[in-house]
């Protein structure tokens, strides 16, 4: 990991209101190579916007708003690629979740085909979709094959995609790559406010306007999800990193492109009892699968991804959270990471 070893001083002024975050003096280190810093400080965490102004897909798990302060820390300006995930694949010869098999001696009463390496795909629906009457896994598949150099499935392959963010990574994965790299996951509370980029109590990491002045900000699903993606920014699935314009930190895809995973563990009602003080999230609840196979607990997401609509998942609203687990990995899931700052 290179490091830049000169000192710089970041003095930021305190600013109060609602626009503003409060950020904190002090003095430290310039940020490592590919990384930003992010100004320790204050903000309101959650959702705090009307609901009669906020869009659909509201999470009750976004609420209440509540004042988290933090310390500075250095984050990723991208989510990590699939040329820098190599580098770790190269120098490690690990293997993701999603390229082994289940155990028999995990899961006894599964059936072979059940146990092989797979990662979770989007299959569009032959007919029509009404969101409101169908489970979600109308549109998903558990396709054998899939992973992180094979995203859509065996037949697919990263050709042309060396910039794009890695997907189909559990979350072991992530942690494993990040302590490769001299790194860890972000607290959700560290990944939120950093995603606000200095703005408070605004919907997107840019503002309240989704398309300011009709321009897209981030890569997600126009049209009528799951049926038909009009594709207006140009890309079905992932996009290069920094293919849409940063927020205030510098930070490149905090909305749409991938989920990103967190470090924390999800509880339910966490908000409501959350310290102040770098908050790291629950005790954790587990998903219990039928008495079957090691545990595994429910984990969380952020930032959406390129599948998040308008009228579906407007998961890359900052205060968006989505569930996911210890060890599945899907096609629309990546990860950034970050360094304590001193």
């Amino acid at each position: 990991m290179i490091r830049n070893p000169f000192l710089i001083l970041i003095c930021v002024l305190t600013v109060s209101g609602c626009d503003k975050q409060k950020r904190s003096e002090t003095i430290i280190k310039s940020p490592p190579e590919g990384m930003v810093l992010i100004p320790g400080g204050s903000f309101m965490m959650g959702t705090s916007i009307e609901p009669q102004e906020q869009p659909v897909r509201r999470g009750a798990e976004e609420y209440p708003p509540h004042r988290v302060i933090l310390k500075p820390f250095y984050m990723d300006e991208t989510e990590v690629t699939n040329l820098q995930f190599q580098k770790f694949v190269d120098e490690t010869g690990y293997k993701t979740q999603a390229e082994k098999p289940f155990s028999q001696k995990d899961y006894p009463n599964a059936k072979p085909e059940d146990l092989l390496p797979a990662a979770f795909v989007m299959a569009p629906p032959k007919d029509n979709v009404d969101i409101k009457t169908k489970s979600h896994w109308s549109w998903w598949k558990l396709v054998n094959g899939a992973d992180w150099k094979h995203p859509e499935g065996p037949e697919s392959n990263l050709e042309g995609r060396s910039n794009h963010p890695v997907v189909n990574i559990a979350y072991e994965d992530a942690v494993a790559y990040a302590k490769w790299a001299g790194k860890r996951l972000p607290t959700e509370a560290e990944w939120e406010y950093a995603a606000r980029g200095g703005l408070e109590e605004k919907l997107y990491p840019w503002g309240n306007d989704l398309k300011p002045s009709e321009k897209l900000m981030a890569n997600f699903w126009q049209g009528d999800f799951p049926n038909k993606n009009t594709n207006e920014d140009n890309y079905m699935t992932t996009s290069p990193v920094k293919s849409f314009p940063s927020n205030g930190y510098g930070l490149f895809d905090m909305a749409g492109n991938v989920w990103e995973m967190v470090a924390d563990k999800y509880e339910k009602g966490y908000y409501a009892r959350s310290p102040i003080e770098s908050p790291k999230g629950g005790i954790g609840q587990s998903i219990i699968n039928k008495g079957e196979g090691p545990i595994v607990f429910q984990r969380i997401i952020r930032g959406g991804s390129f599948l998040c609509s308008e009228g579906y998942c407007t998961g890359y609203r900052v205060g968006a959270r989505q569930l996911s687990d210890d060890i599945s990995a899907s096609y629309h899931t990546g990860f950034r990471c970050v360094m304590d700052a001193k």
